[in-house]
């Protein structure tokens, strides 16, 4: 298969692949616990977090883009999930993941692997910082032990609830969570060799089973166990109307799916050196949320701090990934029956600890001290995703980080009234307050785009307070130019056009040229007044003047253009220009 035409398995030795295996069994380790828990957290059976592992987790590596990235179910989703499931319930969330796997593929096969890389960080650290705080405050309940809990969608709903249920709460659960608190703060310190969140479960879980029996609520009591069998295959009952009642949450998890997968790829690249191939990875990560549906497993995508630990376990090819899942798959299949021993109250810590990880709490701060409009896109972002959901949250912080884009980039345009310096040089000496008010010679900086096309127009309008004759255009430093800022820049060729005036354009890039042409105005303007050399155009214009009839030169004794046109000084006065951008 063509996906598989790469050079990631090529020249693998026998070294490599044992170092595959040993890095597969290390990142195994820490998935199980991680998929019962985001599974749990999500809503549903922890199986369905393993089968999403081991599924999700060797496809992504055999047919994704980056050698090292692991996949699996995430903490991100666990609003978006849970939020499918308390609606829709758990068939149509398989409906929705595996919509959501052909998106991210379509996405994949028509290249807009780029294109979610330009989502802007305020956007994705605020949704990921409001997730965060959703998970963290998921598992207040698991780590109290409270009694009566009922799964809510929103935020403030499941703290009302804990509130109104805190003289319910469970010493023994609280005892539990404790200890894995200090499991996971202790156990990395003084041994950091050891399998840190596997502990975390296993040591409470013991304590509870030996110690005090029946007292807290385990993974047997709340779902029955994991079952020890595998997964059948089974397709979801697709109907048009479920098609488009799962379309908009389909499209959150694809979105969010291909957000992080590609931010852990990149991760991945920085810690390797190597690059990852975005387009791929979308497809990769599509095909193994449409295969894991159909064995029951839930929305998958790239993990950050499991392909981290992949790299740093020593894994030299997706090898790594194929193994882990087999691991997770042996480890099913052998200690299945064991998991059901295992306190909700311990996973709670778990959890804790990556939301604290996901939250980017650091960069949440900086960013909010800026005080800037990416702090206001932060912060609206953070709260939607909070109070309302993930949906509404990234659509509202698009929107305000688009205006914020138009609007910085409507500052960026410039006009420079450009002055030839021995020209400076002589109005400084004879006290002259202009050097030629025929001549009206401007370069212009930045996009010339809708948001930004009229201050351009009304910059030139207001600059030009003497009627020139002849108004020069450089245009070497505007990058791009859009059908507003055409019509805008033509709309002030045509005005200056009926006060009898010529209007020249010089220096403009293949790009600015080619929609000036598109456009029609490059007819209009009439070829002989565009110029690839802003001097050139200075000299024609010196032709186009009337110089008897010049306020300045048709004067007894003054003589500066005169002065110019023998001297022939003018050609080199573009190069000899002073920038300076008046905004």
């Amino acid at each position: 298969m063509k996906l598989l035409k790469d050079n990631r398995f090529r020249g693998l030795t026998a070294n490599d692949v044992k170092r595959d295996l040993m890095a597969g069994i290390t990142v195994g380790i820490v998935a199980i616990p991680l998929g019962m828990a985001f599974a749990i957290a999500s809503g549903v059976k922890p199986e369905y977090g393993l089968y999403t592992t081991v599924i999700a987790g060797i496809l992504v590596a055999l047919f994704g883009g980056s050698r090292y990235q692991i996949a699996g179910p995430t903490g991100a989703f666990i609003p978006i999930l849970l939020a499918i499931v308390l609606e829709f319930g758990y068939e149509d969330l398989l409906i929705a993941g595996f919509m959501a796997g052909i998106m991210l593929m379509l996405m994949g096969f028509f290249k807009f692997g780029n294109l979610i890389k330009f989502i802007p960080r305020s956007v994705t650290i605020g949704f990921t910082a409001g997730i965060a705080v959703i998970i963290f405050a998921g598992q207040i309940e698991n780590f109290l032990g409270l009694e009566g809990m009922e799964k809510k969608e929103y935020f403030h709903e499941t703290m009302i609830q804990i509130f109104e249920r805190l003289p319910t709460l469970n010493l023994y659960s609280i005892l539990v969570a404790v200890l894995g608190v200090l499991i996971l703060i202790l156990v990395p310190r003084y041994f950091p060799r050891v399998p840190v969140l596997l502990v975390a479960l296993i040591i409470p879980a013991c304590i509870a089973y030996i110690f005090f029996p029946g007292k807290v609520e385990t993974i047997g009591s709340a779902f029955g166990g994991i079952s020890q069998s595998l997964p059948t295959l089974q397709f979801p009952e697709l109907t048009w109307d479920k098609i488009v009642t799962l379309l908009q949450p389909a499209f959150v998890i694809a979105m969010l799916g291909g957000i992080e997968s590609l931010l852990s790829a990149v991760v991945a690249d920085g810690m390797t050196g190597k690059r990852h191939n975005s387009n791929r990875e979308l497809i990769g990560q599509g095909l193994a949320n449409v295969v894991t549906p159909l064995f029951g497993g839930i929305p998958a995508t790239g993990a950050i701090a499991r392909t981290a630990t992949n790299i740093k376990s020593g894994a030299v090819s997706p090898l790594s990934g194929v193994f882990q899942g087999i691991f997770v798959l042996v480890t099913i299949l052998a200690l299945a029956p064991f998991a059901s021993h295992i306190p909700l109250a311990s996973m709670a810590p778990i959890l804790m600890r990556v939301a604290i990880n996901m939250s980017e709490h650091k960069s949440f701060a900086h960013i909010v001290k800026l005080r800037t409009s990416d702090s206001l896109v932060l912060a609206v972002t953070f709260l939607l995703t909070v109070f309302v959901n993930l949906t509404v949250a990234v659509q509202f912080g698009l929107l305000l980080a688009m205006f914020s884009f138009v609007k910085r980039m409507s500052e960026v345009v410039g006009v420079e009234k450009v002055i030839p310096t021995r020209l400076k040089e002589e109005e400084n000496s004879k006290g002259l307050q202009s050097i030629c008010p025929k001549i009206a010679f401007f370069t212009i900086e930045g996009p010339l785009f809708f948001g930004a096309a009229d201050k351009f127009e009304s910059m030139i309008t207001r600059s030009i307070n003497k009627k020139p004759s002849v108004l020069i255009l450089k245009m070497k430093h505007v990058s791009y130019i859009d059908a507003t800022g055409g019509n805008n820049l033509a709309s002030l060729i045509r005005d200056f056009k009926k006060t009898g005036g010529t209007t020249l354009l010089a220096e403009m890039n293949d790009d600015v040229l080619n929609t000036i042409k598109n456009s029609g105005l490059y007819e209009e303007i009439g070829e002989k007044n565009i110029f690839s050399d802003a001097s050139k155009a200075v000299d024609y214009s010196l032709n186009l003047i009337n110089v008897n009839k010049c306020s300045r030169c048709g004067k007894k004794g003054a003589t500066t253009c005169q002065v110019y046109l023998e001297s022939q000084q003018l050609r080199s006065q573009a190069d000899r220009a002073e920038h300076g951008v008046v905004n």
